[in-house]
């Protein structure tokens, strides 16, 4: 069945929703070692990284009207793709349950009730948004956007009215602020497609999602950071406690992880379609929320930094792999069953981001990773492979 047709405003929202984040906040705050002006540099830098990566990811989803993992298709073949789909699905439902998690500490911290009520709580609203789908959801999620919007201003203004600066624990190199910045827009990499498959211009659709999330979350980045900074606590909840937000503080803690997790969750219904077509997105999407809210009740999944790491090394050398094939190459293998020069690829640039995470450049791991990946891809098909025409052009 033929989808409804996005506007760029509509996608703008989504991807409103995805930054307005506890877990962008809370990454944030580890960058605070470097001071104010240093860490608004690394933010920036790093959200320029991740978010034309976001784009060009994107951009391919909107030109081919196919989903993430139906894109990899493209790289990778038919059952190649398969790998990506399953570690996509596996890295969502982490995500889920980081998220609820987070949310659900953060939550009770203002109002005391109980972890596992709060997860349970918010596991339920992220399946209402599911059910209720992306064209019903516009309504709701202008209000709701407009209120986290408006909440975030609060806060804000909470951190950093003329409050002094706090001694900071631990150290953060420039390189390592600037990785951890890009690489929660490199975790939407396998998501976005999702969104600007249905797009009614797609450039424009694009273009959108990727300069919102861009501004949003470095905007939440330096919440994080300032509330680390200025204040001397890292935990966002007890900072609106203490600012006396009450209900105002619940509402930012729930309904900025529903909004972002819901699209975890629904891109994990839609790899899981992409990996059989008898798993459909929608009751695929209510399980993994399932999943995770069962996660994050019964398990200790406090943690996200390495987490992170592990998405950047998963799936920044597969993007590379397939720009440098859509854009550059022109290339199509969705007709093969593997490509194994590329899964080869994929495996040294996997290697090669791991190796770097032990090397301190001020650029980070993912740009210079991502660059011997593409060059080294084009080499090889420039020596070896014949050029095909791409079944959509750029």
């Amino acid at each position: 069945m033929k989808q409804e047709k996005t506007s760029a405003f509509s996608n703008g929202l989504i991807w409103f929703g995805a930054a307005v984040s506890i877990a962008e906040i809370l990454t944030g705050t580890l960058i605070a070692p470097l001071g104010i002006g240093k860490g608004i540099f690394a933010i920036i830098f790093g959200h320029i990284i991740g978010c034309l990566l976001l784009y060009f990811a994107g951009l391919i989803g909107g030109l081919t009207e196919k989903s993430a993992m139906e894109t990899v298709k493209i790289s990778f073949g038919q059952k190649g793709s398969l790998l990506f789909s399953s570690l996509n699905v596996i890295q969502l439902v982490g995500w889920t349950a980081v998220m609820i998690v987070s949310s659900a500490f953060a939550a009770n911290s203002v109002a005391p009730i109980g972890n596992w009520f709060w997860s349970i709580i918010i596991g339920a609203l992220i399946i209402i948004w599911i059910l209720v789908g992306f064209k019903n959801l516009s309504k709701i999620n202008m209000i709701a956007m407009g209120l986290l919007f408006i909440l975030a201003i609060i806060l804000c203004k909470v951190i950093f009215k003329g409050a002094s600066s706090s001694s900071i624990e631990g150290t953060i190199s420039f390189g390592a602020a600037v990785e951890l910045s890009a690489v929660m827009p490199i975790s939407w990499l396998p998501l976005i497609s999702d969104y600007t498959r249905t797009a009614k211009k797609p450039r424009l659709a694009t273009a959108t999602s990727a300069l919102v999330y861009f501004f949003v979350s470095s905007w939440m980045y330096v919440i994080g950071m300032g509330a680390a900074i200025f204040t001397g606590q890292s935990d966002i909840a007890t900072i609106m406690a203490k600012a006396g937000l009450g209900i105002a503080a619940i509402f930012i803690v729930v309904f900025s992880t529903v909004t972002t997790t819901f699209l975890d969750a629904y891109s994990a219904g839609v790899s899981c379609e992409s990996i059989s077509k008898r798993l459909k997105e929608k009751p695929m999407a209510v399980f993994i929320t399932i999943i995770g809210t069962v996660l994050a009740i019964f398990t200790p999944v406090t943690q996200f930094e390495s987490f992170l790491y592990f998405i950047g090394s998963v799936f920044a050398p597969m993007i590379a792999i397939l720009i440098t094939d859509f854009f550059l190459l022109k290339k199509d293998n969705t007709s093969q069953n593997f490509n194994l020069s590329n899964l080869i690829l994929w495996l040294f640039g996997f290697i090669l981001y791991r190796i770097f995470m032990q090397i301190d450049t001020p650029v980070g791991n993912t740009l210079p990773v991502m660059v011997i990946t593409a060059i080294i891809c084009l080499v090889i098909n420039k020596m070896f492979g014949g050029k095909r025409n791409a079944k959509e052009s750029t």
